[in-house]
């Protein structure tokens, strides 16, 4: 049997990287002043980041069940003979309960993994399920292993504004004036699916200390058993510098000696809800442990 593994662009995987990996990416419509855009189509860094800015109206929107169904088709018409879907967490969007539905009508030739991840810590799971397939896997083990170990990995957000998070109602009008007022910055958290709030710190060097600081708790307790060869951690970002998102890349890689870092641009519909120069951290428990 031959599997394909597709994701979302919300894993953070780009259009350049789905085609080196042999993955393919479902992208995500990001829709500004009422027009739909996509990330590496039509839709760039510069253009999003400046309409943000701008004030225009900056939404997202889950994929069409037309562009599902189109993309899956696509796919089996290249030979395959499954699919491993590997959408963002059931808990933040309707559109893994919605391909689940859709894939009822493919008799188990399409596998949608409710993987309760994003970002980083989704773009680990999808390369874990290129790896099995690449292996002989098929497409049913390929989901239950990532639903089996969907926990095993935790995320960390700190936002340097509150401006994003206030217009999609996550906090208050007049809690985000008093923070920004006094520089505190909400630190969130997912471990399962769905973002938390964690922590309020003032100042964006303490939000990095901080969210490094929950990173080797986590390591240390939840887990303790794995070697440090057996995890990886993605450090993200949404900064509008390069040098920026080195700098943090950096100084993880310090803080972590003996543990595989890299960093990861996060998506630009994650980008709409928490704006620009915020930083993540996510580790994972890697399928090869």
């Amino acid at each position: 049997m031959k599997t394909a593994i597709m994701t979302d662009g919300n894993s953070g995987i780009t259009v350049a990287e789905a085609e080196q990996s042999g993955i393919f990416r479902m992208r995500m419509p990001v829709i500004i002043d009422g027009e739909n855009y996509f990330e590496g189509i039509n839709l760039t860094q510069d253009i999003f980041y400046g309409s943000l800015s701008a004030g225009k109206d900056v939404t997202t929107s889950q994929p069409s069940p037309g562009d599902v169904i189109e993309m899956w088709e696509d796919i089996f018409s290249k030979g395959y003979d499954e699919i491993v879907y590997i959408p963002m967490s059931s808990g933040l969007s309707n559109s893994c309960e919605s391909a689940q539905g859709l894939a009822k009508e493919y008799d188990g030739h399409v596998q949608v993994a409710d993987n309760h991840r994003i970002s980083v810590t989704q773009r680990q799971s999808v390369f874990d399920a290129k790896q099995m397939a690449d292996a002989g896997s098929p497409a049913v083990d390929i989901r239950k292993y990532l639903e089996q170990t969907a926990y095993d990995s935790s995320i960390y957000i700190a936002v340097n504004t509150l401006e994003f998070l206030k217009k999609s109602g996550r906090v208050t009008a007049a809690g985000a004036a008093l923070g920004t007022m006094l520089n505190i910055k909400p630190l969130l958290t997912i471990q399962g699916g769905k973002l938390d709030a964690f922590a309020k710190v003032r100042g964006m060097k303490k939000c990095e200390t901080k969210i490094i600081e929950a990173v080797h708790h986590d390591i240390t307790v939840r887990f303790a058993g794995v070697k440090k060869s057996g995890l990886i951690i993605g450090t993200a970002g949404t900064f509008l510098k390069d040098e920026d998102a080195q700098g943090w890349c950096d100084s993880v890689r310090d803080a972590f000696d003996g543990i595989e870092v890299y960093y990861n641009q996060l998506s630009l519909s994650i980008g709409s809800h928490v704006g620009p120069d915020a930083i993540g951290i996510g580790v994972s428990v890697k399928v090869s442990a």
